[in-house]
Order: structure tokens, then sequence, then C-alpha cells
């Protein structure tokens, strides 16, 4: 009996072995290089790690492979993506649009937002949205977002009440990029401590404690074995909270519109960013993402309630947390060089020390030393660390071909400190940013907002917004580090994060 059951396995783990390696995308991927794969588990044991260890892993194996390799799993291939050149083609490409098998477990939050749809339906919402960062709409949320700058150092200066105070970054900003992204994106300020706006803060909170670990790994996971589980439940719960939130603030702009006719959507570029809606309007909240989406779908396109909660929710997800990680990153560099420190500090006090100033558009675009030096951090410590496409055609690179029904990864982390474009690529600089040196590289080597047709929608955004927080924080405050920076492990889910929390002291500057 036990010999039977023993040939009945052999045979048919045989089977799937002969399976696997004879399918076409197997036989062409038989040409890269990559690490040695076991039968039918290919290289699943070389990536079972802890989270803190794999990112680690997943560097040492770009050194080792680079420019290309492949890893496998089952029927699962994975190319991964290293030089410049190849990464256009991928980034350049109008057919292979899709996103990976990863992003799946963010739909449960996102459902088909502008993140996780492809074909015709993200065309159609990219389209949609893309005036939603046209510059007459981007006045209106530098507005905003110089509010919740403001709030952030008015928040140091009550906490510390006038002496040093020790913050640690991750808690203390997420909490006001999330601000700025709810008002921006809904209407509606999360700065009260009413039970729904703290309800829904630690949703957010804990949605994210929940998925970047499922979806760095998705083979690891049963959708099935998680829905059952603790995990699986909280979610559910957590989900019922965050769309529920939407829906509610969603009902309500709409609710506005129709009492006063949809008067306020017909020339949306036109109302004045101070004002909001109307001087005489009772009505006070500043112009958001939300009513645009509404106008379009008051406009006839093809976009319903559904469809603006998808939208919304892809902007709170993505516009606040990885925001947050940059200014992390971006603050810990600028304490630790102090000659950096002050010369933006130089900039940005020649605007803010004159009486009346305002922080327009045009004045954050004058701040050319400053975004050098965003620019570098997001070089050095890229929010995004890694993009992912699953091909539905086939993909020819300089020297392979990539078959359709292959993932393939896009290591940003790797290609932003490779020595072969960065020379001392891990010392930061912000020259390398300079116009003269920027004309020496390709332009796929940084890629802190991915690139091609699926770049990020809301990159002018988050630029302007880290200008923002930096101006007001290095207006009113010395930074001095607490942990050395060069001593910092990464972790890397979705968003690349420190290990440990970051800390930073906030010395006040006596007027």
């Amino acid at each position: 009996m036990f010999l039977t059951i023993f040939l009945g396995l052999f045979a048919f783990f045989f089977l799937l072995h002969c399976i696997i390696i004879s399918r076409r995308v197997n036989r062409i991927l038989e040409a890269l290089p990559g690490p040695k794969g076991y039968p039918i588990i290919g290289n699943l044991l070389d990536f079972q790690k802890n989270n803190e260890k794999l990112f680690e892993v997943f560097l040492n194996t770009d050194k080792k492979y680079y420019p290309i390799y492949k890893v496998w799993l089952l029927f699962i291939n994975t190319v991964v993506l290293l030089h410049p050149e190849d990464i256009e083609v991928l980034m350049k490409s109008t057919k292979n649009i899709t996103k990976s098998v990863g992003y799946k477990f963010i739909k449960p939050w996102l459902s088909t937002g502008l993140v996780t749809s492809t074909g015709a339906k993200w065309q159609h919402r990219r389209r949609i949205l893309t005036p939603a960062f046209h510059f007459n709409i981007l006045k209106h949320f530098v507005v905003t977002l110089n509010e919740e700058a403001r709030y952030l150092v008015s928040t140091l200066k009550e906490q510390g009440k006038g002496n040093p105070i020790i913050k640690d970054l991750e808690e203390f900003l997420t909490e006001h990029t999330l601000n700025a992204i709810c008002e921006t994106a809904m209407g509606t300020s999360l700065q009260g401590n009413g039970e729904l706006e703290l309800k829904y803060r630690k949703a957010v909170h804990d949605m994210l404690g929940i998925v970047p670990h499922r979806s760095v790994r998705p083979w690891y996971y049963s959708d099935t074995i998680f829905a059952l589980s603790s995990n699986g439940r909280l979610q559910e719960k957590l989900l019922k909270t965050l769309h529920g939130f939407t829906k509610k603030i969603i009902a309500e702009r709409k609710r506005f519109h129709e009492e006063t006719n949809g008067k306020y959507l017909k020339n949306l570029e036109e109302i004045d960013e101070n004002d909001g809606f109307s001087k005489d309007s009772s009505y006070k909240k500043k112009l958001a993402m939300l009513d645009l989406l509404i106008a379009a779908s008051w406009n006839g396109e093809q976009i319903d309630d559904e469809g603006i909660r998808e939208e919304v929710d892809t902007f709170m997800f993505a516009g606040h947390d990885t925001t947050s990680t940059a200014l992390v990153f971006l603050l810990s560099l600028i304490a630790k060089h102090k000659d950096v420190q002050e010369r933006i500090r130089e900039e940005v006090n020649s605007v803010m020390n004159q009486e009346n100033y305002q922080m327009t558009i045009p004045v954050l675009q004058e701040f050319l030393y400053l975004e050098r030096c965003i620019k570098e951090s997001l070089r050095l410590y890229p929010s995004v660390h890694f993009i992912s496409r699953y091909l539905t055609e086939d993909m020819q690179l300089k020297k392979y071909l990539i078959p359709a029904g292959t993932n393939v990864r896009v290591s940003i982390f790797h290609l932003h400190h490779n020595p072969e474009f960065w020379p001392n690529p891990d010392v930061f600089d912000p020259d390398r940013f300079l116009p003269e040196n920027i004309n020496k590289r390709n332009a796929f080597c940084f890629i802190p907002f991915s690139a091609g047709l699926r770049n990020c929608i809301g990159q002018k955004y988050a630029m302007f917004e880290i200008k923002l927080m930096v101006a007001h924080i290095l207006h009113n405050f010395y930074l001095e580090p607490v942990e050395e920076l060069d001593e910092v492990k990464l972790i890397g889910n979705i968003i690349l994060r420190p290990v440990e929390p970051l800390h930073l002291k906030f010395i006040p500057i006596k007027s």
C-alpha cells in the first residue's frame, strides 16, 4: 500500500515537473541566468526568509546576477530587470501595462482603481484623473498643503513648549501626510478628534500593517487561509470602516452639489484657491479631487459612485505613506549633513523671511537646491523600491526575449545604487541632479515615480508637499540626528522603510 502511494506521488510530481519545464515560457526563459532552482518549487527556498532579511537577499541576488535574471516557482516566472536600457523597453511599452500578481492583495481596499486596473479601464480613469493635477488645480492643493505644513510646525511647538523635542519620524509625519491627502482627495479634514476621524485614521494604519507583507511574497499565502485567519477577519472589519468613511464623504459632497444645482462644478479651474467654492457660500471646503470625479460623472464620463470610491481610496493609499516615508529619509539626511541643512534653510528663508510671503507654485519651483536634495534622497531611499508588471505580450530586449505570461520586476533600489551610473552610489550628493549631470545619464537611471505610461500621476503633488513640509520645518527648527543613518537597516515591503523607527531632535529657532 505504502509503495503504491509513493509511486503514485512520484508519478504525479514527475508529470507536474515535465509540464512546468515544457511550457513555452519556461523554454524561452531557460536562456536567462539566475539562481539554481529545484524541481517544481524552483527558487522558493532562496526567498524563504523573514521580512527583515528578505530585502537583503533581493539586493545580494540583484548584484550577483546583474543586469538580468530569472526566478520561478511552479507556474510563476519572474524576470528581474536591473539595467536602464532594458527597463526603458518595459516602461515605454504601450501594451505591457498590467500590474503583476503581487498587487492583487491591495485590491480588497482599492478594488480596480488607477493603481490596480489595466487595459481600457485604466486608460479611461487616467484620462479622467489627469486634469486633477493640472497647474490650475494643483494651486488649490498647495494652499491645503501649506496649511498642513503650518499645522505640523505648530504641533511641534506646542509639544516642545519652546524646548527641543525628539520625535518618531514615521509616526509623526504619517499623521500629517494623511491629513493632507484626505483634505485634497476628499475635501474633509482629519485634524479633529471626532470618533469617525480617529476610527478612520486607525483603520488606515492597521490596514497598512496587513497589506505590505502579503504583496511582497504572494506565493506564501492562500487567499482562503488568509480570509479565515485573524488577520483576514481584521481586514474585513477595517475595509468596512475605510469604505464606509469614503462613501459617507462622497454622499455628502454629492448632496451639496445637487442642492446647488452643480453650479460649482462648471468652471472648477476658475474657483479662487483661497476662498473655497464661493465667498458667500456656507460651504467653506476647498476644491478636492472628489469634486473633479463628481463633475466627470455628471458630464457623461463612465464612472459611478463605486468608481469614484475606488479612485479616492487609491489616492488615500498611494498619496500619504509614500510621501511620509520620503520625508523620513530626507529629514534624516538633512539632519546628518549640516552644510546641506543650512543651505536649504537659506534658500527657503529668502522667501519666508519676507513680510506677507506666499508659498505659491512659482515660489516652490524656485527652490532648486531643495529639489536636488529631494531627488538625491529619493535616489538613495526610493519610497517605492520596485515595480512589477505581468507581460500580456512578448517583449524583446537587447539580448533576450521575455515571453508573455512572465512577471517582470524592476529593482528601482538597485538601479539607483548602480555604480556604473552613480559613482560612489552610497554618498549623498545633490549635485548629481544639476542639469549638466542629468544630461550625461540615461533618463531611466532615476525613476522614483516609475516612468512611461504608468508613471505616478501625483508626482508633482508629492514634490510640492515635500518642499512645503521641509521649508516650514527648517524655517522654524534646527534638526539633529538621534540614530546613525548609515547603520539603519531597511525593510522592503511595498514601501521601503527602516526596520527600527528613525528619530530626530527638533530644536526651535528663536526669533
